[in-house]
């Protein structure tokens, strides 16, 4: 495998993203960043000062006050790990609260910019390569990657997916998660900074039909073919 390979999956909650990526980066031996959980963690941040997510203006300032949020990606694909102030968030940041707060804050260019630079520089500090996953990597934060790559599914897919997820008992009905995702899906999609979307030279994995082992086998297959050019 190329030293210092750099691989960036982007695609819409539920698509496979965060499970998907791990497991490559275990099977090729590369770090793992979940830009996701660190606008999670911001937005839980947010959230523990009072400031309503909505006011962006107030949001930006938490950037600037006296004691701005310190996060912490830990970038082991075995245990990866994210902390606030010290704080492990890994649990809260998938609560329903954060989950409704998120678009919002991270449609914030303050925000954005703090955190694409934090992104990039644990990029830039591992030495192994790494997988990252979000929603702008490959358009934005990593648009020289070596491999970029666009997970999609059908949104009844990723709906039983992320209720699979929930860690709060949050018991909403399939269709009610499904509108929710289609929801985000339109506020990421059209806000002005960073938008969700497919990178130029993104390679689309349609994972609807595909079983998880099937997705990783393909995204690791394009990674070898990167890496053998």
């Amino acid at each position: 495998m190329t030293p210092g390979l750099v691989i960036a999956i982007d695609g819409p909650a539920g698509s496979g993203k965060s499970s998907v990526s791990r497991a490559v980066a275990s099977r090729l031996g590369l770090n793992y960043l979940d830009t996701g959980a660190m606008y999670r963690a911001m937005t839980w941040a947010i959230l523990q000062t009072g400031i309503d997510p909505d006011d962006g203006a107030a949001v930006a300032g938490i950037l600037t006050s006296n004691k701005p949020p310190q996060l912490v990606s830990g970038t082991d694909s075995n245990n990866p790990t994210i902390e606030v102030d010290g704080v492990d968030v890994a649990e809260p940041i998938r609560g329903a609260a954060v989950t409704n707060a998120v678009s919002a804050v991270s449609a914030v260019p303050a925000i954005r910019e703090h955190l694409v630079e934090l992104q990039r520089r644990y990029v830039a500090e591992s030495q192994a390569g790494i997988v990252v996953e979000g929603r702008d990597i490959g358009s934005v934060v990593l648009p020289d990657a070596h491999l970029k790559v666009f997970l999609t599914a059908d949104p009844s897919v990723r709906a039983q997916r992320r209720a699979a997820e929930q860690l709060d008992g949050h018991d909403a009905s399939l269709a009610a998660t499904e509108s929710a995702l289609l929801t985000r899906d339109a506020k990421d999609s059209t806000r002005s900074v960073s938008p969700l979307t497919r990178a130029d030279g993104a390679i689309e994995v349609d994972t609807t039909l595909l079983t998880f082992e099937e997705v990783v086998d393909a995204v690791v297959d394009l990674a070898g073919q990167v890496s053998r050019r």
